[in-house]
């Protein structure tokens, strides 16, 4: 049987716009790669956030077999129509039982529509690429990780993190940014899986990313100027179209957890299995 997947571009037009003002691609293509890769048989609706999220003519969220998330331009700590939107989004999909899974913001759209609550960082922005993210205790005994090893790293650009969260969910993963990395939220027969790095990202989209954020990238540190950033922008999408420039792999600090997809795209891969399949084949 296919299964079926609605992909939820959560950037709004103006985010949307800006990614593509460097040339980076659309959150929503992003994933639906990253389940083409995963899942190559399944059925993938890509619906973007224009203000809400308009399914295809005659669909409703039970029609789907899961839901992803991608991350987004928007800030859920701010009380605006559209962040309303997606947070009532979000509780129907928990009310109507239907999996989902998503990075970045759906980690902060899972915890606040269950209670919770984000901030921003004081940090700052992470940017570029996660380091030693680490399991909880509850992480380590959690199907999400299975076969991960205990710390990894991952692809990554966030400036607002959990300060809280709700009934029903289980932190687990952190590191030195974030106490928050990765979340399993259950209500009744609804969950959801998040985490707050990006698993549907490549050395390419990382690239993209830091010439769009270059100014905060500078101003927090991570980069000493422009050229800086065109140096490392140029590394990356080099090692990105030779994985095999371990040259270059070693000077960034960037290993198997990045450029093996497999592994990468491991937390898709289990929630898929587990959560998707496992409803639809067995229960």
């Amino acid at each position: 049987m296919t299964l079926r997947f609605l992909v939820l571009d959560a950037y709004d037009d103006a985010g949307r716009h800006s990614l593509a003002s460097v040339g980076a691609k659309d959150a929503g293509s992003l994933y639906r790669d990253a389940i083409r890769m995963t899942e190559p048989d399944a059925a993938i609706d890509v619906v973007p956030f224009t203000g809400r999220f308009d399914l295809p003519a005659g669909a409703s969220i039970s029609d789907y077999d899961a839901i992803v998330w991608t991350g987004s331009n928007m800030t859920v700590h701010q009380d605006t129509p559209a962040v309303r939107d997606q947070l009532a989004f979000a509780r129907a999909a928990l009310g109507a039982g239907v999996a989902s899974f998503g990075s970045c913001w759906a980690v902060h759209v899972a915890v606040t529509a269950t209670g919770g609550a984000c901030a921003a960082n004081a940090k700052g922005r992470e940017l570029g690429i996660a380091r030693t993210i680490t399991q909880t205790a509850a992480g380590r005994g959690h199907v999400l990780f299975k076969g991960r090893a205990i710390a990894f790293d991952a692809f990554t650009s966030h400036e607002d993190h959990v300060v809280s969260v709700g009934m029903g969910t289980t932190i687990l993963a952190a590191n030195d940014w974030s106490a928050v990395q990765a979340v399993a939220v259950t209500q009744g027969r609804g969950l959801f899986w998040a985490v707050q790095y990006h698993p549907e990202f490549t050395l390419r989209d990382i690239a993209r990313l830091c010439v769009l954020r270059a100014a905060q990238g500078i101003k927090q540190g991570f980069f000493q100027s422009d050229a800086d950033v065109a140096h490392y922008v140029e590394a990356l999408e080099t090692l990105h179209a030779d994985p095999t420039r371990t040259d270059i792999a070693y000077r960034l600090g960037i290993g198997a957890d990045l450029l093996d997809p497999a592994r990468r795209l491991g937390e898709l891969r289990r929630f898929i299995d587990e959560c998707v399949k496992e409803r639809k084949y067995v229960l």
